[in-house]
């Protein structure tokens, strides 16, 4: 035990801050307890089945070794000309990576030094802020405000120091479903140009394709003067199931393109060239297949709202896009988040995320009076990105959990 302390001080300062997730530690949970997945955000149902074809062709054809499929670079130029009017090169502006989150580390790297400020919305999908600490630089959060989860633009430009180096942005927005207006992209934009610093967007393709209720997508990269400074990182993973190919890329102005790419050469060298391969099938098909799939996800999203409000949730925001919905615990409910998730996969065997891993604002560091942040302790993240069955054997089994008078055993 004495070796293992010694040995623990000797990680990096970096190192010592990332812990594992409430994500992880509750599905370790749900495993144990055989419990129904709500959590994560990733499909049970199958890939398509010509997505899988094209990879078993590739490995087939022998595409096992290292390599560079310009095909995806090609189509990605393509779609963002015909989505959002942007002349993207196919040769210099675009690095492929081992995923979305390869893509946002290697960007974290290729434009943060050590103490520059990096700025994101809270709450915050929890692995951009380590990749910033990561990189050396300091994550700064400027919270959204309950329940609709708007943009106070003085509390952004608050934010700015001579620091800060980049703003992060996520849209739509992962844990809330928020799509960002286009009074906010401009906002954003506005600041971005104002205080000559960079963006990096997370669009990854399920959210910027699956968006509900008339609301469309604005990549922040389409408004003036901020195409070049726009680092995009997506990836092909959620929308067509395949999360573990680890396909993805970054898509920037060709220096930074080329440091991305450079950096994740070192990292790991290449993405999966039959995935790499398979992915060009997939860019191909994406605006009929995509269609397909939101229809799809808004009648989820309709059962699960219906469903998590039939049992005393507060669904306060309906979710404008992705595949989550961020419901707020009932008043009357006693628990923590942590607590009723834990009660609810052992009572009920359904396992979600407490949205406190979401939320990073603490009390100001100033004179400010304290702020109510008791909120960050009351709302649960569901994913319907799941099969029909899947959500109707939750609801059945959450729907257990009622009492005789309607209400649930477990507040």
């Amino acid at each position: 035990m004495e070796m293992e302390m010694e040995m623990g001080k000797k990680l990096s300062s970096a190192a010592k801050t990332l812990t594992s997730s409430p994500i992880q530690e509750l599905s370790h949970l749900a495993q144990r307890c055989n419990a129904i997945n709500l959590a994560e955000g990733f499909p049970d149902f199958p890939a398509p089945s010509n997505l899988k074809n094209a990879a078993v062709s590739a490995i087939l054809s022998d595409f096992n070794q290292y390599r560079h499929v310009q095909g995806i670079c090609d189509n990605l130029a393509r779609i963002m000309k015909e989505m959002h009017g942007l002349d993207v090169d196919p040769l210099t502006d675009i690095a492929i990576c081992c995923g979305q989150s390869e893509a946002f580390v290697a960007a974290m790297f290729a434009l943060i030094d050590p103490g520059d400020e990096v700025i994101l919305f809270d709450p915050s999908y929890e692995t951009y802020g380590g990749c910033i600490t990561m990189a050396g630089g300091i994550p700064v959060y400027v919270d959204l405000d309950p329940p609709h989860w708007t943009l106070d633009p003085h509390k952004l430009m608050k934010s700015f120091t001579v620091k800060t180096k980049a703003i992060v942005l996520n849209s739509p927005h992962n844990p809330t479903g928020k799509v960002f207006t286009k009074d906010e992209l401009e906002i954003i934009a506005g600041a971005c140009l104002t205080k000559d610093c960079l963006a990096i967007t997370d669009e990854v393709w399920v959210y910027e394709y699956i968006t509900f209720d008339d609301k469309k997508h604005v990549t922040l990269a389409s408004l003036p003067g901020m195409q070049k400074r726009t680092i995009i990182t997506s990836s092909l993973s959620k929308t067509f199931g395949v999360t573990g190919w680890r396909v993805g890329w970054a898509i920037a102005s060709a220096s930074i393109a080329s440091a991305i790419r450079n950096i994740h050469i070192k990292i790991t060298d290449s993405a999966p060239a039959p995935f790499q391969v398979a992915a060009v099938t997939a860019l191909k098909s994406l605006p009929e297949y995509c269609e397909l799939l939101r229809r799809d996800y808004k009648f989820k999203r309709d059962f699960i709202t219906e469903m998590l409000a039939g049992i005393g949730f507060r669904i306060q925001f309906k979710p404008q896009g992705s595949v989550f919905v961020f419901a707020a615990l009932p008043e009357s409910c006693i628990l923590s988040d942590v607590e009723f998730i834990k009660e609810m996969i052992k009572q009920a065997g359904v396992v979600a995320v407490p949205g406190c891993g979401f939320f990073h604002t603490t009390q100001p560091s100033d004179k400010s009076p304290p702020a109510d942040l008791s909120y960050q302790k009351r709302y649960i993240r569901f994913a319907f990105c799941k099969s029909d069955a899947t959500l109707a054997a939750a609801a059945q089994k959450l729907g257990g959990l009622l009492d005789a008078g309607g209400l649930l055993k477990l507040l």
